[in-house]
């Protein structure tokens, strides 16, 4: 386990090239690596806080690996120190604010994206994660419904302030949803893999319509929320979708529609793929790889979209924080 996590900073040390070479590519493929194994631990945990509600043996699963990843929480956290560091070069609206002049009325997010109030938010959610993460053993019900209306309004909010703030003349409403769903669909996957290898049966069926549940989800509430900008067609809206749709980065979003929606939703809709623990592994990896996809998808692109050293930068800050970040065992003893 130590040789692998090794391997996971020694990689993290050669993107420190990308640094070098593209400055603003470097913090983008950092915050989508660490935006991803986040929400590899949140979306775990939202299935463990839904099997505390609901009962049944579909999450025993999600109720053993998410303590363990729990764990890894404080290394993540601090992960994000570098971001925090480059928030200058990363984030317009730190240094330019001329983009306030374009706004109908520029004083709430004149003072929402502000420094100070940024990073205050940052440590209000770390301290909200820190609560959730020290939940996740509370056997009761109202502790886990508590923990999923926080993760819910955290969540939103973070994905806001993050992500969203990129591109601080875009908004959409949808985003923190979409960001929700394609973090409970990532857990769901990383749940399924781990039950795969552990040394238990599992109800297998169950794990494939929960995974089906989350793949329709997380594609409705995307398409919604590009169909409605498509149909507006307003410049403010579309430009986040521009440099996805025009520059190279509109095969990744076909590859994504075809492995995170096309591919696992057909293989889920079949018994013979939900009932047979080794191909419903192939389908969790498969989500999961698509998942990290879709974190480079929906960050990279609003800071460097044409910048083609991404093509290395981005797979070896993933793989190296997966390895470093990421606990080196799934599942449990028996």
């Amino acid at each position: 386990m130590k040789r692998w996590t090794l391997l996971g900073a020694v990689l993290l040390l050669l993107s420190i090239a990308g640094w070098r070479l593209a400055p603003r590519l470097f913090l983008a493929g950092w915050l989508s690596a660490w935006w991803w194994c986040l929400g590899l631990v949140l979306g775990c945990w939202v299935n463990a806080w839904m099997y505390r509600l609901t009962g049944g043996a579909w999450g025993e699963a999600f109720a053993q690996l998410a303590p363990r990843l729990a764990s890894r929480l404080p290394w993540l956290l601090l992960a994000l120190v570098p971001v925090l560091l480059g928030v200058p070069l990363l984030y317009p609206w730190a240094t330019d604010r001329s983009w306030l002049h374009e706004v109908a009325h520029p004083g709430f997010p004149g003072l929402w994206l502000s420094q100070p109030f940024f990073f205050g938010r940052l440590v209000v959610y770390a301290l909200a994660c820190w609560w959730l993460a020290r939940g996740l053993r509370d056997p009761r019900k109202g502790r886990a419904a508590a923990s999923l209306l926080a993760y819910a309004v955290v969540g939103t909010l973070g994905a806001v302030d993050l992500l969203m703030s990129l591109l601080p003349r875009w908004y959409s409403t949808a985003f923190g949803l979409v960001s929700l769903s394609q973090q409970a669909l990532a857990g769901a996957a990383l749940g399924t893999l781990a039950a795969s290898v552990g040394p238990r049966p599992a109800p297998w069926r169950d794990l494939g319509n929960l995974l089906l549940m989350w793949t329709m989800s997380w594609a409705y509430l995307a398409f919604m929320q590009f169909l409605i900008i498509w149909a507006e067609n307003l410049p403010r809206e579309i430009a986040w979708y521009v440099p996805r749709m025009q520059t190279g980065w509109r095969w990744a979003g076909l590859a994504l529609v075809l492995l995170q929606l096309a591919i696992p939703f057909s293989a889920l809709l079949l018994r013979a793929v939900k009932d047979h623990p080794a191909r419903l592994r192939w389908v969790a990896v498969l989500l999961l790889v698509a998942s990290a996809l879709n974190a480079a998808w929906t960050i990279v692109p609003s800071v460097a979209p044409e910048n083609l050293h991404a093509l290395w930068l981005l797979p070896l800050l993933f793989a190296g924080a997966a390895l470093l970040f990421l606990p080196g065992r799934l599942h449990a003893e028996a």
